[in-house]
């Protein structure tokens, strides 16, 4: 049984009361070391001695990524020659960004992912098959390596893709753990059905997913999760994390949405008006980062529009969970008076098991409204359309534009912007 950190399990109360303290020490170190908070400070007239709880936090206005792309330096809070890591951000939304880290940052992440990690139910008898890169200024592979290495467990460094790779690791060396991409597994399961592998033989007891939804709103297993579950019987959980807030949210072994480490960030979730929405309520995920000392966040607003629980956990924490990511502000599409994000999209393309791989394409038109155009590969063009046609309008009441391809032109859209990561999402409006 993992340990649980003394201060997830401690009342509401006393965890805001420790917040509090540590929100007194951030402010003072950035009016005095950050050029850019001693700047935002100063501009909008906020006394710092005044800020002496999370009460006083919506005095102070919030931080965006915009920020931080056209002043990425000016929230460095250290000399350069203390930051011994730089990592960066994908550019999916923009201009990368760069977050250095220092040696102290670099224990924290570890800390971080290794207490993560044991929320998942992971301990120093496992052994962890990585299926992402570690390279490309990347934090979050920095961070499970790092992570795996303080909680003791094994490493295997396989890099993302390649199936017939990734089953040769796990032949030989009997990882019981996989870190990936929800959709990669079916990948592997594809390969495994191929080859006569038979999964449920396998080592692998548990896979800690990243980057796509596992679960609906409801914590119920998405389709994709679904698949993966009727072919493969492991266990199956969520992390969710960004490289600006160094700090990540996973699920325990209940599944019932990414557990908040108090030690390390303050969370808000804010309408649009940046008043704080009621527990269970969609709103924008705010950040305010503790303990780091190379480019600390104060009052972040993230993008993602997210939902947050209160209630206790049956794993015995009582600190507040992240429900599944509902969309990115920034990607939030606008279809004949229909709110759509790409995550409902996704879910409905993958519902679809004709639909062997997509891109979801948005554009302005010539009306200057949103359009959308969805880019698919399968065996049966026509079927497969029909079938699309049916499940968007019954289910968003929406007809995008459907476009059949080849794999070699879903994967040219999967490059676009040149980034790391896999775009099943491209935006194309101005």
């Amino acid at each position: 049984m993992s340990v649980i950190p003394e201060i997830e399990k401690q009342s509401h109360e006393a965890i805001r009361e420790y917040q509090n303290v540590q929100l007194k020490k951030l402010v003072k170190y950035l009016n005095t070391a950050s050029p850019f908070y001693k700047k935002h400070f100063a501009s909008h007239g906020i006394n710092v001695e005044a800020i002496q709880s999370l009460d006083n936090l919506s005095s102070i206005p919030t931080t965006s990524k915009d920020d931080l792309q056209n002043f990425n330096w000016d929230f460095l809070c250290v000399p350069r020659n203390k930051i011994v890591e730089y990592t960066s951000t994908s550019g999916t939304l923009g201009k990368a960004v760069t977050i250095g880290l220092t040696e102290n940052d670099l224990q924290r992440l570890a800390y971080n992912e290794s207490i993560s990690f044991a929320c998942a139910g992971a301990t120093e008898n496992d052994i962890f098959q990585l299926m992402l890169t570690l390279d490309r200024q990347f934090m979050a592979g920095i961070a499970y390596y790092g992570g795996i290495r303080k909680l003791g467990a094994g490493i295997i460094r396989v890099g993302p893709g390649l199936p017939a790779m990734q089953w040769d690791a796990i032949k030989r060396l009997q990882p019981t753990v996989l870190v990936t991409v929800p959709s990669f597994l079916l990948r592997l399961i594809d390969f495994a059905s191929e080859q006569g592998i038979d999964l449920n033989k396998s080592s692998v007891r548990k896979a800690i997913c990243i980057g796509e939804n596992l679960r609906m709103p409801d914590f119920t297993l998405s389709t994709i999760g679904n698949r993966i579950k009727t072919s493969w019987n492991i266990d199956l959980l969520s992390t969710y994390a960004s490289t600006e807030m160094q700090t990540a949210f996973t699920e325990c072994e209940q599944g019932m949405g990414g557990h908040h480490h108090p030690e390390l960030v303050i969370v808000e979730i804010l309408n649009e008006d940046g008043s704080p929405v009621k527990a269970g309520e969609i709103g924008e995920l705010v950040i305010t980062t503790l303990g780091i000392e190379g480019m600390p966040l104060l009052r972040y607003r993230t993008g993602d529009m997210i939902r947050a629980f209160n209630e206790p956990c049956s794993c015995g924490r009582t600190t507040q969970r992240l429900g599944p990511v509902i969309g990115r502000k920034q990607q939030m599409i606008k279809l004949k008076g229909t709110t759509l994000y790409p995550p409902g999209i996704f879910e409905i393309l993958n519902q679809i098991e004709s639909v062997k791989d997509y891109a979801v394409e948005v554009f302005t038109s010539e009306m200057g409204v949103d359009n959308l155009k969805i880019y698919f590969v399968s065996n049966t063009q026509r079927e497969t359309e029909v079938e699309l046609k049916s499940a968007f309008q019954s289910k968003l009441r929406v007809a995008p534009e459907f476009c059949f391809c080849s794999q070699a032109e879903i994967d040219t859209l999967h490059a676009f912007g040149g980034n790391r990561k896999t775009q099943r999402f491209i935006d194309r409006r101005a």
